[in-house]
């Protein structure tokens, strides 16, 4: 009797070490790969009519972590929705100085919920989404059904998210192409963060056109048990839309709207820069370098009286401002779970 327990319960042992060892990003420990997409268009974007001209841009963001078989271990989703509205006058509208909320921040308040034919809020449903993608491949992110009209063609995934996922398809299948080995191991948290200013719009004169500019910086992180950084990914977006003196855009908003990694030398900061770096190259400095260090050893980086870096290990690879980085890097560290 005691001789058929124990086989049993071996037996039971064995499973259990066997389906865990199976599950996506496989054993506690492993090195995993860290990923962040970024997708932006202006094309909502309109000129005045009967009310103010708005010039409006959308970027969808994903982080994920993504195991040594492909799988998605973990997905973050969230928008930047900037909405800058001018005048018939060409004249600015919008308090350039207030601050700007991602619809993951804005939860409640973005008010889709009464809308929804299942009561859902875009925060819910997008983190629905993000749920739906764990455990798939780049494959089968990017196979994910689509009826007609944009929306969910998979009843099971319909049944929570009834919004068009075409963008949430996109910047997922963006994050996991982009995901690299950066430090991660499997069982940490994973964080995304992201800041948008818009203090660099102008108005328009008689002779100049004014400009809405929304700017963005996106970085995904991990944390371990002990919180401090595993890995880390930075990026950033500008999106400038011109106006003129009578509210119309004479900027093409069809044109699609690169992040500065994707724009890499075509940036075009290198030649200004003392190091002879581009924006990416500083950017995945930084990045590497807050790598192995809690948040506040990161809010603690030194900074001269330019907000570049004092310390000179740091500043031989990164010129630029830091406050950006060290803003958003707060966020997605709070935010990792």
């Amino acid at each position: 009797m005691k001789k058929g327990l124990a086989l049993v319960l071996s037996l039971i042992l064995v499973f259990t070490t066997f389906t865990a060892c199976g599950k996506s990003g496989g054993s506690k420990g492993e090195a995993i790969k860290t990923g962040l997409g970024v997708v932006t268009s202006v094309a909502s974007s309109k000129n005045v009519a009967d009310v103010d001209g708005v010039a409006e841009t959308d970027s969808y963001v994903a982080a994920v972590t993504v195991g040594s078989d492909g799988k998605i271990i973990d997905c973050k989703l969230d928008a930047a929705q900037t909405q800058i509205n001018f005048s018939k006058e060409g004249k600015l509208t919008t308090d350039l100085t207030a601050a700007l909320q991602t619809k993951q921040e804005r939860g409640a308040n973005y008010g889709m919920k009464e809308q929804s034919g299942i009561k859902k809020e875009w925060n819910e449903q997008a983190d629905a989404f993000a749920k739906y993608c764990i455990g798939k491949t780049l494959d089968q992110v990017k196979g994910i059904a689509v009826s007609k009209e944009g929306t969910p063609g998979d009843a099971d995934l319909a049944s929570s998210v009834t919004i068009h996922i075409g963008d949430f398809i996109s910047v997922v299948s963006k994050a996991v192409e982009n995901a690299q080995d950066l430090g991660a191991k499997s069982g940490d948290k994973l964080g995304l963060g992201i800041n948008t200013t818009i203090d660099k719009s102008t108005d328009a004169a008689a002779d100049t056109d004014g400009l809405a500019e929304a700017y963005s910086y996106y970085t995904a992180v991990t944390v371990d048990s002990s919180k401090k950084i595993t890995s880390c990914a930075i990026d950033a977006s500008i999106s400038d839309i011109k106006f003129n003196a009578q509210g119309t855009i004479t900027t093409d908003i069809t044109a699609p709207v690169q992040s500065k990694q994707e724009l890499k030398d075509a940036y075009g900061m290198k030649t200004k820069s003392n190091i002879g770096k581009e924006w990416y190259e500083e950017a995945n400095s930084f990045a590497k370098y807050v790598t192995g260090k809690t948040l506040d050893q990161v809010k603690g980086i030194a900074v001269n009286d330019q907000g570049t870096p004092s310390d000179s290990d740091l500043a031989s690879s990164v010129t630029i401002h830091i406050a950006p980085f060290t803003g958003v890097i707060d966020k997605a560290v709070t935010n990792a779970k």
